[in-house]
């Protein structure tokens, strides 16, 4: 038996990156396409060549080229990515190539279900000058509050693979700002993380019970957080990962009082927890087009997955005799696949325990089903539930902004520590490049779920319709737009049983 002969080494890779529209294309629409495309940065190819995972001189991994497609996929500044070998007098050249999706996008939306409506205008840049950094400048509102919101992303802040991500959102009631950024498991492959992140926020928290408010509380908080992470086995297919966290915070609530001043009175207190863990995983992901967008390939991630993690919050660290306790989350996925369709299951529990009972925690659990087996369709079979014990203020689930619910009821109409959605729906392809910038499709769908808190009795709804689907096909996001009329019946609503809902595309 001859040994298995080494796989070729690459030479050279040739990137060939395209701008928004290729003129040529009878499908490009005229004077739109050539205006986009003057008007357009096109991605530096030193961005593409920093996020490939193989370089000139390393020998060709299959494994590696996938991935790579996937990094540069997740860029979110291409429309399409396509990989391909061939030899130049005898020698192996990879050859990347990429087309530009549109990264200029004024801002202006309107959601509306169940006669709540939210409205935002804004501009988003998800490719600056061709660098592959995003900035967002929103402005959002709705019924509880009118949000400004500023965003800044950049994949190579300092080094190739360091990451800096910022927000800051400024309320009509509050203030919040979040960061984070280092060096994460860029690639299955990567033998170290380190990264750093926090929040600080000065916000008012509503609560709702059965559609109404509950109360409205005020949040002082600050944490930042370390985790630092070590493979001590990887591969292309696979990984064993250790990691260590740590994090100190304050993250205080009140309610008004009109006896004292300030109104608010905040308690002072700080507190540290530290943690530990492994992550497990087997790699694999479907490569599929028409699931979540249109006229683009998507990777859907099917990976094997287990992950456990021990906390302490121990008294000597700012907690009380009786909140500290030691901490545990367990999360894992599972999944099988076949030719145009996949099942995943999900599920997943943390806790602490004070004394060795259960002070707080959350459980929770998914199945998905899809399948493309049947011509320009795409059916999908969801189901979910999740329970609460004792959350923070405003952890509470609230299934219409978390979209994981019935979706033409109104705003609140389900909120509780209880939680489950069972969705069903068929996604028809009607046009996958409607005048060479749009997709379009219907789905006829099938809710059922809600919300309540524990001690009350389920709440549920459900309801039964048709949605119409647009989704830009040259953009750099897929984003689907959803227009969904359906009739409404169970709990959860009043006035008409027909209801009508514009909203963004759920995301399974």
């Amino acid at each position: 038996m001859s040994a298995q002969s080494p796989a070729p080494a690459i030479d050279t890779i040739i990137v060939v990156n395209r701008n928004v529209f290729d003129l040529q294309d009878p499908d490009a629409p005229g004077f739109l396409a050539r205006l986009a495309n003057r008007l357009h940065v096109p991605t530096r190819t030193g961005v593409i060549r920093r996020t490939l995972l193989l370089n000139p001189g390393d020998r060709y991994d299959s494994a590696r080229v996938a991935e790579s497609e996937r990094a540069l996929r997740g860029l979110h500044v291409f429309s399409r990515v396509r990989f391909d070998t061939t030899r130049l007098d005898g020698r192996l050249a990879l050859r990347v190539a990429t087309t530009d999706g549109w990264s200029t996008k004024p801002q202006v939306g309107y959601s509306s279900s169940g006669g709540s409506v939210s409205w935002l205008v804004g501009l988003v840049e998800d490719n600056l000058l061709g660098t592959a950094t995003s900035l967002t400048a929103v402005y959002n509102d709705t019924p509880d509050r009118s949000i400004f919101s500023l965003g800044y992303v950049n994949p190579y802040f300092f080094a190739r693979r360091a990451r800096l991500s910022a927000e800051y959102k400024g309320k009509s009631d509050g203030r919040r700002g979040q960061w984070l950024a280092g060096v994460p498991f860029y690639e299955t492959a990567a033998p170290r993380a380190l990264l750093t992140d926090g929040q600080a926020a000065s916000e008012r928290i509503l609560r709702f019970r059965n559609g109404s408010p509950l109360d409205t509380l005020e949040r002082r908080g600050l944490r930042v957080g370390v985790t630092t992470g070590l493979a001590v086995h990887a591969t292309t297919r696979g990984y064993t990962r250790l990691w260590l966290a740590g994090a100190w915070r304050r993250d205080n609530f009140a309610r008004e009082d009109s006896t004292r001043s300030p109104t608010f009175v905040f308690p002072d207190s700080a507190f540290g927890t530290v943690g530990a863990g492994i992550d497990l995983g087997h790699v694999r992901f479907q490569v599929l087009e028409r699931f979540n967008s249109y006229a683009r390939r998507e990777d859907v991630d099917l990976s094997q997955l287990f992950h456990l993690g021990l906390w302490a919050a121990p008294r000597a660290w700012g907690y009380g005799p009786a909140s500290a306790g030691v901490g545990v989350e367990l999360r894992g996925q599972l999944s099988a696949l076949w030719p145009g369709g996949f099942v995943v299951l999900r599920a997943g529990a943390n806790g602490v325990f004070t004394a060795g009972v259960p002070d707080s925690g959350r459980v929770s659990g998914g199945l998905t089903v899809a399948s493309q087996n049947l011509p320009k369709q795409t059916l999908v079979l969801h189901l979910e539930g999740a329970g609460l014990r004792r959350p923070s203020a405003g952890e509470e689930f609230d299934l219409l902004t978390s979209q994981s619910g019935p979706r033409v009821f109104a705003i609140h109409q389900f909120t509780g520590t209880r939680m489950v959605w069972l969705a069903v729906e068929d996604r028809v392809l009607l046009a996958d490049e409607l005048w060479g910038i749009a997709g379009v499709g219907v789905a006829p769908f099938f809710d059922y779920g809600g919300a309540w808190y524990a001690g009350d009795p389920s709440r549920v709804g459900s309801d039964v319709g048709l949605a119409l689907r647009f989704g830009p096909t040259r953009a750099v996001r897929g984003d689907v737009a959803e227009f969904a009329v359906g009739y409404r019946f169970g709990e959860g609503f009043s006035g008409s049983r027909w209801g009508f809902a514009i909203r963004k595309g759920v995301t399974y």
